[in-house]
């Protein structure tokens, strides 16, 4: 019997937020580099993309949040183990880790505590600047 493989899409909050309660996927809408990350998860055809929040952990897109300012970068090693954990089970719980292709499109900070979780994952942005990451995401989604 075959097991259907999801492509599942991960992309990191960003610093830039609304400041008003609002649904997930506008909450981080002033970020450039957050909007073309999410046209290039969305141009790679993922059936799911989920934003890894430094705050509120793994978020579907429609999930309703309130601003916040936190980050990864300086939390605590504690904080960072306990959020990896929480993500892997959540993620558990809707696909599966070792049949499933991840494509991540964060920084280190937020999936380097994933990987040894996860079988079959993707970095394509991985070891570039923002600026890089900027310019390659443009151009890879210009044409829709």
């Amino acid at each position: 019997m075959m097991i259907k493989t999801n492509k599942v899409g991960l992309i990191s909050c960003v610093k830039s937020k609304k400041d008003y309660t609002c649904r997930a996927e506008e909450m981080y809408s002033k970020s450039t580099l957050f909007n073309y990350s999410l046209k290039y998860l969305k141009k790679l055809e993922c059936e799911y993309i989920y934003i890894l929040s430094a705050k509120y952990g793994l978020l579907d897109l429609n999930t309703i949040i309130s601003p916040y300012n936190q980050t990864l970068l300086n939390s605590s090693e504690h904080y960072k183990n306990t959020w990896y954990k929480k993500i892997i089970s959540d993620l558990n719980r809707k696909h599966n880790l070792k049949n499933d292709k991840f494509i991540i499109v964060a920084g280190i900070e937020y999936y380097k505590g994933l990987l040894p979780y996860l079988k079959d994952y993707e970095i394509p942005l991985k070891g570039m600047t923002i600026g890089k990451r900027l310019k390659y995401l443009k151009n890879i989604t210009k044409n829709g």
